[in-house]
């Protein structure tokens, strides 16, 4: 294999990795199934203030913003806002308001 492609591709590989280092990333919901008012623990990395401005529950048409109790230490706690029972996606809203990255994790929320 030539050397330069091997460097180019290891570049490209460590830029690719280095630019999703800071977003947030969640693996897990605890309790996964939930009612309005309750606490829920999600399992997360890079979710500090000096990279998510709120959080949101996101069924892909709407937003509710969740209440946060706690952040940080690879875990977010939060409130269950009132909201209509169904199957909700975590969402950040960036520190600088740039975007919103929703996550692969689930809530239902009876």
């Amino acid at each position: 294999m030539n050397t330069c492609f091997v460097v180019v591709l290891l570049l490209a590989s460590a830029a690719a990795t280095f630019g999703f280092q800071g977003s947030p990333r969640c693996s897990a919901v605890d309790p996964d199934t939930a009612k309005s008012g309750d606490t829920v623990n999600a399992s997360c990395d890079n979710v500090d203030k000096t990279t998510v401005a709120d959080m949101y529950l996101t069924d892909g048409k709407a937003d509710t913003k969740v209440t946060v109790m706690e952040q940080g230490g690879g875990r977010v706690k939060f409130q269950v806002p009132r909201i209509k029972p169904g199957r909700y996606h975590l969402a950040f809203l960036t520190a600088n308001k740039a975007s919103m990255i929703e996550q692969p994790v689930v809530l239902t929320v009876e």
